[in-house]
């Protein structure tokens, strides 16, 4: 029996899911081609181009993941995953300054995202290890020594701040402790240790081995910890912070109800943002955002939300789809259950449709074919249409394949082919038609086989695929 890896991908979306799984295994090498195939089919495409270059960047390759990152620019400039992807690329190339420039432009665009936050505290971070305290840099050209005398200048000044660190201590006092262990986050803690340390005499009077004062060390750290404090602040004020924005909004919902129409227009946009992570390959954060609206929903009322229980299962369904892209499968098949049991308790077929599609995909990732081919059978008299059927039909047919039921899987796959005519779709045709064929293969009918591959190859021809006319000839 051929694989069905045998069977080439033609479909740009088909080669996208490919290659986003590889990616996620660690095969990047082979998802590269995936990405780099798709894009033949459809030149330019700026998701495409970002997952291409996210591979590029895996694998070392900095110079093509910066020109896919910057291809995907050209085409949108408000690209934000495309300016994230090359101040990553910039980042990872050593030109911090410019990563910089663009995770702020990035940040600009999408504030709510905060690994644009993260990458401008690291690559500020990037800056300050590499080119140190600003007042130790001293100039040699000839040509700057004009800023010589605004720099002796400041020098004092700058002098006089580094001595006097009680100066550092009185500004604190203008932050309450509450505020500045907002600001500073886990950093609060190590900030209290050091100013704590100040407090024993002898030990601030002693040196390091290499001597160096544990005094300067220990103030070094402080004035480092008050100049991210005061960073932070400036970049995102607390009253812009994402848990002061929740604090305020629990409050407005709280004096005063969302209108229907307001909560419902907030979770259809929230919905098809889940959708489209997911498209894009970011199953972890299309899990997460569906998780978030889950709880959402599932606090408001029936009145508030008229189509609540269709929601939830719906929401169920998007978070299995994403663990099944994570490859936590058990996580998936019970996230999709769970919407089978909602969509059976609130009489919604569509619902039950859909999850029955979604566990029988699971249980045959994880190679319980029977229980697959159970719960698809469950689902035809559920088709709509004769497209759908023909998947239906071919992947039961491939599961008896692979339970060694050839027998069935051939009329399994004759039904494919047969639904696959009445929608006049040549790509189904073509796979029902290798189905049959290696059916026949194992039930050692040779003649039948090779009439069949010879159909398939006709097929081949039609779609049309190269690389799938070779396939079917070897």
């Amino acid at each position: 029996m051929a694989d069905e890896a045998d069977l080439p991908v033609v479909t740009f979306g088909n080669l996208m899911s490919e290659g986003t799984i590889l990616s996620r295994r660690g095969q990047h090498d082979k998802a590269l081609g995936c990405f780099s195939d798709a894009l033949k089919l459809r030149a330019g495409d700026k998701h495409c181009l970002i997952t291409r270059s996210k591979c590029f960047l895996k694998l070392g390759d900095t110079e093509n993941s910066l020109k896919d990152a910057e291809a995907s620019l050209q085409i949108d400039k408000t690209f934000s995953e495309g300016l994230y992807q090359k101040a990553e690329t910039l980042y990872t190339m050593g030109d911090f300054e410019f990563a910089l420039v663009f995770y702020h432009r990035g940040r600009r665009l999408r504030p709510d995202l905060h690994k644009f936050q993260l990458g401008i505290n690291k690559a500020e971070e990037a800056i300050v290890n590499c080119i140190g305290n600003p007042s130790s840099v001293k100039l040699e050209s000839k040509e700057e020594l004009c800023f010589v005398s605004r720099q002796a200048e400041s020098k004092k000044d700058n002098q006089k701040q580094q001595n006097k660190p009680p100066k550092d201590q009185k500004q604190m006092k203008k932050l309450s402790p509450k505020t500045e262990r907002q600001l500073l986050g886990a950093l609060y803690a190590d900030k209290a240790f050091l100013e704590k340390l100040l407090k024993d005499k002898d030990l601030m009077q002693s040196s390091t081995r290499q001597g160096v004062k544990v005094m300067d060390l220990v103030l070094g750290g402080i004035s480092y910890l008050n100049h991210r404090r005061d960073f932070w602040q400036q970049q995102k004020p607390m009253y812009a912070r994402a848990y002061e924005r929740k604090v305020l909004w629990q409050g407005r919902m709280q004096d005063k109800k969302e209108k229907p129409s307001d909560i419902s227009r907030s979770i259809t946009k929230n919905v098809e943002d889940i959708e489209l992570l997911l498209a894009r390959g970011s199953a972890e954060e299309s899990c997460r955002k569906a998780e978030r609206l889950l709880k959402r929903i599932q606090a408001w009322s029936e009145s508030e939300v008229p189509n609540k229980n269709e929601l939830i299962g719906n929401l169920h369904s998007c978070i299995g789809n994403a663990q099944l892209a994570m490859g936590q499968m058990e996580a998936a098949l019970r996230s999709h259950k769970m919407d089978l049991d909602c969509a059976r308790q609130n009489a919604l077929p569509d619902a039950v449709s859909r999850a029955l599609d979604n566990i029988g995909h699971v249980y045959a990732q994880i190679g319980k074919f029977q229980q697959a081919i159970n719960t698809w059978e469950e689902k035809i008299p559920m088709a709509q249409s004769s497209l759908e059927k023909a998947w239906l039909f071919h992947e039961i047919g491939r599961c008896y394949l692979e339970l060694d039921k050839a027998e069935v899987a051939q009329d399994y796959g004759q039904k494919s082919l047969q639904s696959a005519g009445e929608e006049g779709d040549v790509e189904w045709q073509l796979h029902a038609t290798m189905l049959v064929a290696q059916a026949q293969v194992k039930l050692k009918n040779y003649p039948s086989a090779i009439l069949n591959f010879e159909k398939a190859l006709e097929k081949a021809k039609l779609v049309p695929s190269e690389a799938a006319q070779n396939g079917i000839i070897a």
